[in-house]
């Protein structure tokens, strides 16, 4: 073989080599995993009917350390006509911003004073909007300092992997990335430490991931209190 032909095929080895030691094995694909879960009342023999199902939410936080999955905030409307709130229940992104517009033709004065973001919004009038940032994880219950009658919850979250029950407390997470998580249920109407016992660490594998019933009792049923700590008082005229 001429000198320049074996150099040139000692250059070709060379390159082989070379590109076969640098290249990397394609990382196999992340398995996506569709999650079902379902509302079950503890009560035997208790109707479980569509008007029977109370609002509830679970959600799926990553159980290895560092591995956050990504929220993006966004801006939400929690619209006060009627003497009430529309919706009653608002799921959010971590860092979101919720606008209380005011559509009644009277003042409003909205606030929450629960772990999930405590504010008072003060007293404002109709046809007017102010708006909260809600920059922590938690379960806010939100209420009108003058109408007692007037509730919401805003359920603010640092994960995309959640569902709000449908009519017959049914849930379903798309797409959840196979793992551990824990899971964390809210109920309307439930104790906190009724749902704290109601967490627990799940592994998430396979097309379908079935969590099984998620169990609720009877509502507790509460008159909460204003702002002050203290019963509401009657309107002090119809104009409120």
């Amino acid at each position: 073989m001429p000198w320049e032909s074996h150099r040139r095929l000692q250059w070709l080895l060379l390159a082989c080599c070379v590109g076969s030691l640098g290249a990397q094995p394609a990382a196999p694909p992340e398995q996506q995993v569709d999650v079902t879960a379902r509302l079950a009342p503890l009560q035997q023999g208790q109707a479980h009917k569509p008007e029977k199902t109370p609002p509830a939410v679970i959600w799926l936080n990553p159980a290895r350390p560092g591995v956050a999955p990504f929220v993006t905030p966004g801006t939400f409307t929690l619209l006060q006509k009627n003497k009430m709130f529309t919706p009653h229940l608002l799921v959010v992104p971590v860092g979101s911003s919720v606008a209380f517009p005011n559509a009644d033709p009277f003042f409003h004065n909205v606030f929450s004073l629960f772990d999930g973001r405590r504010f008072d919004l003060g007293l404002y009038e109709a046809g007017s909007t102010r708006s909260v940032v809600f920059s922590r994880e938690g379960v806010s219950y939100i209420f009108c300092n003058i109408h007692s009658e007037m509730s919401a919850v805003v359920i603010a979250l640092a994960t995309p992997y959640y569902s709000v029950a449908g009519a017959q407390g049914a849930f379903r997470l798309k797409g959840v990335p196979a793992g551990d998580y824990d899971l964390h249920v809210w109920v309307e109407g439930q104790k906190q430490t009724s749902l704290d016992r109601l967490t627990r660490r799940v592994h998430i594998a396979g097309a379908l991931a079935d969590l099984g019933e998620i169990s609720f009792g009877r509502p507790e049923q509460q008159q909460h209190l204003n702002k002050f700590g203290q019963p509401y008082e009657p309107a002090p005229h119809p104009i409120y």
